[in-house]
């Protein structure tokens, strides 16, 4: 299969780097073993250029964060990953031992996980969880160290005087800056940002996503952008990818996608938001449908009504320049 590369990018946004800093080849994850596995994520490929941001969508179990978490190297048993590789500016991250890794983890690829909450530890202050990374992997003393972080903190928008606080001390809002301060602070390449904005009201997401592009824009880091809400997706990324069932499903230009999704999957996860103007429409969901040992996983709902869906996986391949997607019929209906 031809691993989709970027081509082009969001008007809004500055235009990335041809050269990968990401390459993921085929990955498959599978969950379980002797016989009774279950596949996570399946034959996934994508690139991200330096200083491009790159969206995964896509319902919640359909491996975003399979995929996030394999390339972190993060997955616990009974994940494993079966096939692929995963490759950083030409380095084998699967082959890393553990020293390399520890190294590798948040000063090359850094990441934001879904609830802030959870990432930080409740006992410990806001400038203590900061000032350690400095001391673990700068070797800082505690005084240069707690200095680095009231600067992360005012970074993201948060008073320095804050570092003396508890996470429970502060908004959820102001939980996610921190996760972000923590996760810049050694200023990775790459920033893979898993739901970022989840459980947090539309004005608080909408000022987050506004500081994650002002940091982006100001330290160069590459982002692996992960969520379920597209609209979202589009006015942050340069390029998109859906998947389905463990899947990649679609790939493109992410107001190209926008403007014109060609997968029926794509298609059906867009009708299922409100419009915010214009005329009252029917949302239409999915009903839940046995995903089969064979063929394409969303031929139960798709109406193009593919006989050959059911026996056959659709790859993904390029049907325009820059413009994959997986279905036999290949472009636009």
């Amino acid at each position: 299969m031809t691993v989709p590369s970027h081509r082009t990018a969001s008007p809004h946004r500055p235009v990335p780097s041809h050269e990968p800093v990401l390459d993921v080849r085929n990955l498959r994850v599978e969950y379980g073993g002797d016989g009774r596995s279950v596949v996570g994520a399946d034959d996934v490929s994508f690139t991200i250029g330096a200083g491009e941001i790159f969206g995964l969508a896509g319902e919640s179990g359909c491996g975003k964060s399979t995929v996030a978490n394999a390339v972190m190297r993060l997955l616990k048993p009974p994940a494993h990953i079966t096939a692929g590789s995963v490759l950083f500016n030409g380095r084998d991250v699967l082959a890393m031992d553990p020293r390399e890794l520890r190294a590798f983890r948040w000063r090359e690829i850094a990441m934001v996980f879904q609830s802030a909450m959870n990432s930080l530890n409740p006992v410990l202050t806001i400038g203590e969880q900061i000032g350690d990374i400095f001391t673990t992997h700068e070797r800082m003393r505690k005084r240069q160290a707690r200095a680095r972080a009231g600067e992360l903190l005012e970074l993201v928008g948060i008073d320095s005087a804050r570092l003396k606080a508890y996470p429970h001390q502060l908004s959820g809002g102001m939980r996610q800056r921190v996760v972000i301060a923590m996760a810049v602070a050694l200023k990775p390449t790459l920033l893979i940002m898993d739901e970022p904005t989840t459980a947090l009201d539309v004005v608080v997401q909408q000022e987050i996503m506004a500081q994650i592009g002002d940091l982006q824009r100001e330290l160069g880091f590459s982002v692996l952008f992960i969520t379920h809400d597209m609209s979202l997706m589009v006015e942050l990324s340069h390029r998109m990818g859906v998947m389905y069932g463990g899947r990649l499903v679609e790939l493109a230009a992410a107001k190209e996608l926008f403007a014109q999704p060609l997968h029926p999957y794509t298609q059906a996860l867009m009708n299922a938001f409100p419009p915010l103007t214009g005329p009252r429409v029917e949302l239409t969901g999915l009903a839940d449908a046995p995903r089969t040992e064979h063929g394409c996983g969303f031929h139960a709902h798709c109406p193009d009504d593919r006989s050959d869906c059911s026996t056959n996986i659709p790859d993904l391949r390029e049907v325009a320049a820059g413009r994959f997607v997986a279905r036999t019929g290949g472009g636009a209906r």
